[in-house]
């Protein structure tokens, strides 16, 4: 027995170096221990970071636009500019209808007030023609007489049968025409004195004219009387 103990005692200290040898007194687990105790790998550790491929792209779209940009931001500049000056054209057009709408109501109020009012009795139409008729015999009166008096005597008699016929027609015009040269102190100072020139000169013609006439009464009443007093005494 003892024999058979000493014979198996190599064979167990074999297996026991063995087994400490190759069975190692820490414990395993399935992920390596991160402490102090862990054995460092022969292997360097190296992750392989995947390098961002969208990075130089774009840089490359920040720093030179693509020609889709391009082309946007083109068509909105000629879009801008194209809105700009139909605004401008636009706005043009419509401040001249508006100075057109602006005259015709002017020239149609100015000629309503030139007529006369239904209550005067004045009627346009008999009395234009009148005066038609009264220029165009002035007209024919100085056909044979010099240019000037030619241009002047129609012109004249024209406005004294407006003035005749269609006197409150010739008062508007007249009023309307002062009216315009007010904005030119010029013609409206001749425009008054030669006013007052034909007042003046129609004032001493009626003077005048009475006068005349008073002496002709005067003359013809004495002849009449001097006429009585020459039959009488030939009775």
């Amino acid at each position: 027995m003892a024999s058979r103990l000493f014979r198996a005692a190599p064979i167990v200290t074999g297996i026991v170096f063995v087994s400490a040898t190759l069975f190692p007194k820490t414990t395993l687990h399935a992920e390596s221990p991160k402490g102090p105790e862990s054995k460092k790998s022969i292997y360097d550790d190296y992750e392989a970071s995947p390098t961002p491929l969208s990075q130089p792209d774009k840089a490359t779209k920040s720093s030179s636009p693509t020609p889709t940009d391009r082309l946007a931001r083109e068509i909105g500049k000629a879009r801008v500019f194209i809105h700009a000056h139909v605004a401008a054209a636009e706005t043009k057009v419509n401040e001249v209808m508006d100075s057109v709408l602006d005259l015709e109501s002017s020239f149609t109020s100015t000629i309503a007030s030139l007529a006369p009012t239904p209550q005067s009795g004045e009627k346009l139409m008999p009395g234009s023609l009148y005066v038609l008729v009264a220029a165009m015999t002035g007209s024919i009166i100085s056909r044979n007489r010099n240019i000037v008096l030619r241009a002047a005597l129609p012109f004249a008699v024209g406005i004294g049968a407006g003035w005749i016929v269609l006197p409150i027609t010739m008062g508007n015009v007249s009023n309307l025409i002062w009216k315009y040269e007010q904005r030119f102190p010029v013609i409206a100072d001749g425009h008054l004195r030669t006013q007052q020139g034909i007042q003046k000169a129609w004032w001493m013609a009626r003077v005048h004219t009475k006068e005349a006439v008073d002496i002709v009464d005067r003359k013809v009443t004495s002849s009449r009387e001097a006429v009585e007093g020459w039959v009488k005494k030939g009775k």
